[in-house]
């Protein structure tokens, strides 16, 4: 067997069979075959008297994949607090998902989860795609309360033709009553104040005579 160098990149092998050359391609490279990228250039088949046969790949190193910028800075946020916990993400949609875990994951859903929406809102404003945290389906049980909670106060609206304001609320909190509002009919609903923390109203829709 013998190799011709293309660049410092791809580099050429030859050999009898598959396996010799990738065999090979790894000593040349030192990477084992799970990080090496090869394509089949030639395969020949010579007559010298006996028959034999003889492949040709390139082959060059996998490019490793960076590590992700939001696992680096929650790695290193993390690393400067005394807190016991680890994450992994996962993405779909351009959103990515934080989903903590660890000894003290406990310490992030107290006090209505202000530690892990704190999470939340430093890492929506450093990047700009959308990134969600999560821990212990917090998300979930929140969700399904705050959508309960809103379809009482609509019904108490449509009751009494009064409108009703909400206690202060997160962008996040607040997203999860406009959208249950907005599936009921006659009702509707607004962010009230300045701010981070903001009031819902919830107030009756009137239609008014043509």
């Amino acid at each position: 067997m013998q190799k011709e160098e293309k660049n410092n990149q791809h580099q050429e092998f030859k050999g009898k069979n598959l396996e010799e050359v990738i065999s090979h391609a790894e000593h040349t490279l030192k990477l084992p075959r799970e990080e090496i990228n090869y394509e089949i250039v030639a395969e020949k088949t010579k007559l010298f008297g006996i028959r034999s046969k003889e492949i040709v790949i390139r082959a060059w190193p996998k490019k490793k994949t960076e590590e992700d910028p939001v696992a680096k800075f929650l790695d290193k946020l993390i690393s400067l607090t005394p807190l016991d916990l680890n994450f992994h993400l996962k993405k779909k949609n351009d959103i990515t998902y934080v989903i903590f875990e660890g000894k003290d994951k406990h310490l992030l859903l107290r006090k209505e989860a202000s530690l892990l929406l704190a999470f939340q809102h430093i890492l929506n404003k450093i990047y700009t795609h959308k990134i969600q945290v999560d821990c212990d389906f917090y998300r979930k049980r929140k969700e399904r309360k705050l959508k309960e909670y809103a379809q009482s106060v609509a019904q108490h609206v449509s009751d009494t033709g009064r409108n009703e304001i909400l206690e202060m609320m997160n962008p996040y909190e607040r997203r999860i009553i406009h959208i249950t509002i907005n599936e009921i009919p006659g009702i509707s609903s607004e962010s009230v104040g300045e701010g981070f923390l903001k009031r819902v109203k919830i107030y009756p829709v009137v239609n008014q005579a043509k």
